[in-house]
This record gives C-alpha cells, structure tokens and sequence, in this order.
C-alpha cells in the first residue's frame, strides 16, 4: 500500500506531538488510543457522519473550549460515549478514559488536529494516515506494539501471493490493528475498480460480510474498529478469545491469514476449544492457532500463517498437530524469515501457506521451503525491510495461489528446495529444516541496537522455556507458571 506524501507528512506532525505529551506521563499506546478518540469525532466532522454523535459530544464545542473546561468537557464527552449502545460508537469509545493531564496538551491536540491538511488527507486516505499512525507506534519498540502489528512489506506481499477474491469469506483470528485484513481489503478493490466492477449486492457483501475475525485486547480492538472503519470496510471483526468458545463462533473461512500470538496461554491457562482435538491439553498458543487455522478453513480454503520456529520442530503436542495438520491440508510452501522483521530482533518466525483438502487424510505430497534467513544480516533500523526484499522468493512461489505453479527446486546450493511427504516422516515430522551452509544465528552478532540486543536474549529464553514446557507436558508434570 502506497501511502502519498501528504499522509506521510500528516502522520509525522501528529505523532511528533507525543513527545510533547511524554510529560504527560502519556505512552505511545495512550497517545495512539487518544488520537483514535479525537480522530473519530474530526473525521465524523470532515465526513459529514455526525449524526450518530449527541450534538455535546461533537468536535466543533470540543475543539472550541478552553482551559480547564475544555479538559471537563472531554471527560464528559468520553464517558457519555462510553455509556452509548450504538453499534460502532460504541466499540470505539467503550470504557473510554482520557490520560490527559495537563488542559494545555489537550488544547495542543486539538489545535493540531485542526490545523491539518483534511481536503488532502481525504484524497489520499484517511485509512491510510491512520495506519501510518499505527505503524510509527509498532516502530518504537518502547511502545511494545510490535507485537501485533505485522510489517507492511510482508503483509503485502503474502496477499499478493494468496490473491483475495471477492465473495471470499476472509477471516484474521487474531486481527491485531487490522492490516491483514485492510490489505485484503485494498488488493480486491484494486481488481474490481474500488468495487465498481461488482454488482450493489456483491458490493453490499464486500463492505459488511467478507472480513471477519477476533481480537483478545481491547484496546487494540479499538484500533483494529478505526482502522477497518476509515477503509470503508464494515466487516465483523469482534472482540473475543479464538481459543475458547469464542472461535467456535467464526464461520468457515475460504481465506484466513494471519499473525498469532506467540507465547503461552496466561497462568498455564489451557484452550477449552471444545472443537481442538491435538491442542486441547497445551498451553502453546500458537500450536492452538494453528489447529483453529486448518479446522476453520472451507474445503478448497487456503491460509498464509506467521508462526515462530517451535511450531516446525516442537515433538509431543507439535508433532501431531503437524500430522495432522499436514493430512487435513496441502502445506505446500513454507517461508523462513530472516530476523529483525518484528519488534523482538531474536524472534525467528516463518510463514506456512497451505489449503484445506477436500478430505481429511493424505493432502501434503510435497512441501517447498525457502530460506530467506540463512547467512542474511538481521533486518532493523539501520536495515528497513521493504517489498523487494521479497522479489526472489515471490518469483520461486509462482503466480498460483495454491502453490501449484511450476517450480524448480534450487539445490543445496539455492534458496528453494522441495521435500517430500516422506522425507518429512523420516525426519519425525520435523519440519525445521535448513541445508545452506553458515551459522544461522551468525546475524544476531551483528545487532547493534541494544533493545535488539535484548529482545534476542529475551527470545532465545523463550525458546528454552517453550522446550521446558513441552517436557513437562510429556511426564504429566505440574506446569511452572
């Protein structure tokens, strides 16, 4: 997604006000989520969509206060709309609180706000300035927002590879600020003449029933709101648990993609998917995500999945989800990232894109892997990722999304390889597999940002705490919270 200078530019005047408000005591997530609150009552204001909005709580009366009033009346306004029932209004503002101090910043926002360039900001986009709101947060690692927030290059280049259609059922089970399904979004409209092309009914089924999905955090499932709002989408995304019975309410999906969650359930806390047959007695999440991933596609359905490198070599409770997973579907093509990609420098993940057979037993004949990891410096600051770094491994999986397009396997010496269904049984369905010659984790000695640093410390802990775990879910011992 292309974003044109005056939204960039937009962007970088809101957000350089957060460090004005750092005195504030005011984060990077407080900032965003106040943004989101004045944004929406400017937005309705530009847009002509007040009328959902009690005449009190509009921008204009807001935005002409002053002092300590001013403040009051935000307080007031918040907390009215936090009581509203109205569909949308409702979700954004739902238990909204202000962490404004001081009147004058509040005054500076405002002030802000109204000073921007809102003719220009509308041609552009107004998804498109928010979302380079969103991004400025996932890239202050202080902010901790990375961790939901999926890097725009990899996003669009998995959809460019999935290829959305329209009248597909397009779900994120863990839809995080919405990028996944906002690219969807984008990627149809740019093959249907922003929907032009598409009958009244088929267009009505684009804005309101196509995307779906959950998101656990509130406030992240305000921004998630926002953002599928100033995209025109109206799709139904929820707030909710997908590894409880929460996800059991998702419908079939003919799309899911999607950046999990890494980590365990909080407390030792368990999925009581009633649906989960492999999973139900693990902790690991993303073990659980996948399994909900690979049950709740349609046959015929595909899937482009983030997950960490434990779910390629973990034994016990990995293994059989790799059974099974591999039986139920054609896992065709399996993407190792480099590291650096998210706010964690250490985190090594990789991306797995299958479809969902139309019987339950003997779907995987072949899986293609390609290394974009091995003897590759860390992505990072210094090193921004973009869409070309994905040019060569876009080139290998071919223009067919079920992965069924002509393919040539590149040799030890090459990037690509295929391994059979039976190399992978020989191997005890580990599919953690690398040939390239070179120390994988050569890179991290490289990372000079001592956040990065840390984050890999933090990562290669995670690792040994995951192994323990799964140990200790193999002798039946008491889990160590």
């Amino acid at each position: 997604m292309t974003q044109g200078r005056t939204v960039k530019d937009i962007g970088a005047k809101l957000w350089q006000l957060c460090s004005v408000l750092r005195g504030d005591g005011v984060t990077y997530q407080d900032y965003v989520t106040e943004l989101t609150y004045l944004l929406f009552l400017k937005m309705a204001q530009e847009t002509g969509m007040e009328k959902s909005i009690p005449e009190e709580c509009r921008w204009a009366p807001l935005a002409k206060a002053v002092g300590q009033s001013q403040l009051d009346l935000y307080r007031a306004i918040l907390l009215k709309l936090s009581e509203t029932r109205r569909g949308l209004l409702a979700d954004i503002f739902a238990d909204a609180q202000t962490k404004l101090r001081k009147p004058a910043n509040l005054k500076a926002l405002t002030e802000a706000i109204d000073r921007l360039d809102w003719f220009s900001a509308r041609e552009e986009g107004l998804g498109d300035l928010y979302e380079d709101l969103l991004e400025r947060n996932a890239a202050e690692k202080k902010s901790g927002a990375g961790q939901y927030f999926t890097p725009r290059p990899l996003i669009d280049s998995i959809i460019h590879l999935v290829k959305p259609q329209p009248g597909e059922v397009i779900q994120d089970p863990a839809a995080g600020t919405g990028g996944f399904l906002v690219a969807c979004d984008h990627y149809i409209k740019q093959q249907t003449d922003d929907l032009y092309s598409l009958s009244e009914a088929d267009r009505t089924f684009q804005r309101q029933d196509a995307f779906t999905g959950l998101e656990l955090v509130h406030d992240t499932h305000r921004l998630c709101l926002m953002n599928l709002m100033l995209h025109g989408i109206e799709g139904r995304v929820r707030m909710g648990d997908t590894l409880s019975s929460d996800g059991e309410a998702l419908s079939r999906a003919n799309l899911i993609v999607t950046n999990p969650p890494f980590g365990t359930k909080r407390g030792g806390e368990r999925p009581n998917r009633a649906s989960f047959v492999e999973t139900r007695g693990s902790s690991n999440k993303q073990l659980a995500f996948v399994e909900h991933v690979y049950r709740n596609l349609a046959p015929g359905g595909r899937a482009a999945v983030v997950v960490p490198d434990n779910v390629l070599f973990e034994d016990n409770t990995g293994r059989a989800v790799r059974q099974q997973f591999m039986a139920m579907c054609d896992l065709h093509t399996i993407l190792r990232l480099p590291t650096g990609i998210f706010y964690a420098g250490g985190v090594k993940t990789n991306v797995l894109f299958f479809t969902r057979g139309r019987s339950n037993q003997g779907n995987t004949h072949d899986v293609w892997i390609y290394d974009m990891r091995t003897g590759q410096a860390p992505f990072g600051k210094t090193r921004p990722l973009t869409r070309e770094d994905f040019a060569a491994f876009e080139s290998a999986f071919g223009d067919d999304p079920l992965g069924r397009a002509p393919r040539q396997d590149q040799g030890e010496e090459g990037r690509f390889r295929c391994f059979s269904r039976a190399a992978i049984a020989d191997r005890q369905d580990n599919l953690d597999i690398a040939w390239l010659r070179g120390a994988e984790d050569a890179g991290e000695d490289t990372l000079e940002d001592p956040a990065d640093i840390a984050a890999a410390m933090v990562e290669h802990l995670r690792r040994a705490l995951t192994r323990a775990e799964a140990l200790a879910e193999e002798l039946a011992l008491p889990e160590t919270v």
